[in-house]
């Protein structure tokens, strides 16, 4: 599994600045996604950015007084070089669906347009001109995990991803717990089904989470707690990352997304499989020739092929498969073992 964060995404368009013509007068970003590097560049290069309604209505947004300049400030008439961005590109729809538009909006004006996309499966793609970063599928973003069909393959947590985590006084395993679990603050909000919630939370706490997740619209397959007595027992058995790591193996997810840093390491390594911890945007990875990793990444075969929208007769995707569980030095010796270069 492939993620990017905001922060990766940021990195890209600094290493790759290079790529982009250094005579650029304007920053279009294709909404939505698309606005985001959109405002990054336009801050980066002290630039005048818009949308694409924007450019064709030859308007730009406002520039804070920290960033008016001559190339903030010029004139619409005197803006000939344009480039467009998106976030990422894989098909290419969206972005020929914008060169048809502006082929039709824009008859008649004098521009010359650049298109880009931060993200791509490949280091080209022949719908840009620029692609900054080769990211393949599987793969998901920071900015739209919570909104992506990926989730439905995913074991979550709860507190710390769903809701903010209850303090220390509303955690007293009584009354003033069931009042934080039946009000907790929402903090990610899916708009699509979620694969298996996994929480360390008790059993006996089933309703009340049930009645919250059903209050914000939550969807998911099962719900997954900890089967203990009291708050007690549990710091006792200390086992909320090998719960979580064993209900992960058992449904056989693409990912699991945890709160913690540190269970987010523990499930990583008890599980043999990626973990994506929303704390610190880091996604924890078993070693790769593990026997456990290589047993899960097996399992899993059939989902992730789907998800690399490729046929499994693709030998290319054969050869990542293997790449991705067993590592590239032990890819390495397997190819000259069979007598390949």
């Amino acid at each position: 599994m492939n993620y990017r964060s905001l922060a990766d995404m940021y990195d890209a368009l600094t290493m790759g600045l290079g790529k982009l013509p250094d005579d650029i007068d304007l920053v279009v970003g294709i909404p939505r996604s698309g606005l985001i590097p959109a405002n990054f560049l336009c801050l980066m290069l002290n630039l005048p950015m818009t949308d694409i309604e924007g450019l064709i209505e030859r308007r730009v947004l406002a520039a804070g007084r920290t960033r008016r300049g001559e190339a903030v400030n010029k004139q619409f008439d005197d803006m000939k070089n344009i480039l467009i961005i998106d976030d990422s590109v894989f098909h290419g729809n969206s972005v020929r669906a914008v060169k048809q538009r502006l082929e039709s909006e824009l008859s008649g004006r004098d521009y010359k347009i650049t298109y880009c996309a931060v993200f791509g499966p490949k280091a080209e793609h022949p719908d840009v001109d620029v692609v900054f970063e080769a990211v393949p599928q599987p793969r998901v973003f920071q900015w739209n995990l919570f909104h992506h069909g990926l989730l439905q393959d995913c074991c979550v947590d709860i507190d710390g991803v769903l809701c903010l985590d209850p303090t220390p006084e509303q955690n007293d395993d009584g009354e003033k717990y069931r009042e934080f679990l039946l009000n907790a603050v929402p903090l990610n909000r899916p708009t699509k089904p979620i694969g298996h919630l996994v929480t360390s939370r008790l059993e006996k706490y089933r309703p009340e989470t049930e009645a919250w997740l059903k209050k914000w619209g939550i969807e998911y397959k099962s719900l997954n707690m900890l089967d203990l007595p009291t708050k007690e027992a549990r710091q006792k058995a200390n086992a909320h990352g090998s719960f979580k790591a064993e209900v992960y193996r058992q449904k056989s997810s693409m990912l699991f997304i945890e709160s913690e840093h540190g269970q987010a390491e523990d499930i990583a390594r008890l599980s043999g499989m990626p973990v994506l911890c929303v704390e610190s945007q880091h996604v924890f990875t078993p070693n790769k020739g593990d026997l456990i990793a290589i047993k899960q990444s097996v399992k899993s075969l059939p989902r992730r092929i789907v998800l690399m929208k490729t046929p499994i007769s693709n030998k290319q995707s054969m050869k990542n498969f293997l790449r991705s569980i067993v590592g590239e030095r032990r890819y390495a010796w397997m190819k000259k073992a069979a007598g390949r270069s």
